[in-house]
């Protein structure tokens, strides 16, 4: 749920880029539709994704954020790489827009309403990982990725070997839910873009810290403008501009209504790595330190950083290394 995720490209990667397949579309559940939580059943899921490396039976499996996409070498650089946590040298890294969002794979728009939970997410997911001929997976995901890690490992832990999870919590609090709910409200009471506009800035102020915002939006760039309010301001009129509202709607709710028991998380039997963020005010550090108390087989890891939720993103430090020492045991 962050600021950085760009686009596609159909241009070339740049030389020092890793090289990827992708973005690629394939449609699942032809045969066989989808039961979704809520009852519905889907038959022909598009599904967009990209994959770096070559392609094996097992496989490294990011899962983006809430407004991101598969484009996993656009939006972290940081992490993917020769010598970084996501190897395409050493590893099949594979990376696919959620159902329900708006980057390729069928979305919220196209479901008229119907309600979505991360679990259906994992399902499609490993539908697609069945289609490439992925028989196991270490699970990396930051932010909703991170929550969408947590529904893998309920659903699919047949699947999963391991999983990294940054910068989440395993269930919404009350503060999380209430920033989505407001969000949404300014989407239904502004539709067509200035309420996603609104979403946008809301989410913004949960994403940064308030010293974060000091260093880099103290001042004026515009003359009697603050800077916080210039920043603001465009941030939303960038996410108006690639995002689609009803995914917004969607997917915030879908996170909201994840709320896995501590029965359901003592039954995980894989090692995972919690990252919390010292300042993330979005998801408290004690917050996701408590939920990773609930996997019996967790180690938890700070990261120190005045930047907030966005930490991950904009101020990685240690972390890659942190996660490439776990991933590699």
């Amino acid at each position: 749920m962050t600021a950085v995720f760009l686009g596609h490209s159909s241009s070339p990667l740049p030389a020092e880029e890793p090289a990827c397949s992708g973005p690629q579309t394939v449609t699942l559940f032809r045969h066989a539709p989808l039961l979704l939580d809520c009852g519905r059943v889907l038959s022909d899921v598009r599904v967009a994704f990209h994959t770096y490396g070559e392609a094996r039976e097992d496989a490294t499996l990011v899962l983006h954020a809430l407004t991101g996409d598969s484009a996993v070498h656009e939006w972290w650089p940081d992490f993917l790489g020769a010598g970084k946590p996501l190897d395409p040298s050493n590893d099949y890294v594979v990376c696919a827009n959620v159902l329900g969002g708006c980057a390729g794979t069928t979305g919220a728009g196209e479901l008229g309403g119907v309600p979505l939970t991360l679990r259906d997410m994992a399902r499609v997911g490993r539908a697609l990982l069945e289609h490439l001929g992925v028989r196991q997976v270490r699970v990396v995901g930051a932010s909703m990725g991170g929550m969408l890690a947590y529904a893998w490992l309920l659903e699919c832990p047949d699947l999963v070997e391991r999983a990294v999870i940054i910068g989440a919590p395993a269930r919404h609090s009350p503060w999380a839910i209430g920033l989505n709910t407001a969000a949404r409200s300014a989407i239904r009471a502004a539709p067509g873009g200035e309420g996603l506009k609104v979403a946008r800035q809301i989410a913004m102020l949960s994403y940064r810290s308030p010293e974060s915002f000091s260093r880099t939006q103290a001042g004026e760039r515009v003359p009697g403008v603050p800077a916080v309010t210039s920043y603001l301001h465009h941030q939303g009129e960038k996410l108006h501009a690639r995002f689609c509202e009803q995914t917004y709607c969607a997917l915030t709710a879908a996170m909201d209504a994840f709320q896995p028991t501590r029965a359901d998380l003592n039954a995980v039997r894989v090692p995972v790595l919690v990252v919390g963020i010292s300042s993330d005010v979005l998801y408290p550090a004690a917050e996701v330190r408590a939920c990773a108390g609930e996997l019996p087989r967790s180690e938890y890891w700070e990261l120190d950083s005045i930047h907030g939720h966005d930490a991950f993103l904009m101020d990685p430090q240690d972390l890659p290394e942190r996660v490439s020492e776990f991933l590699n045991r």
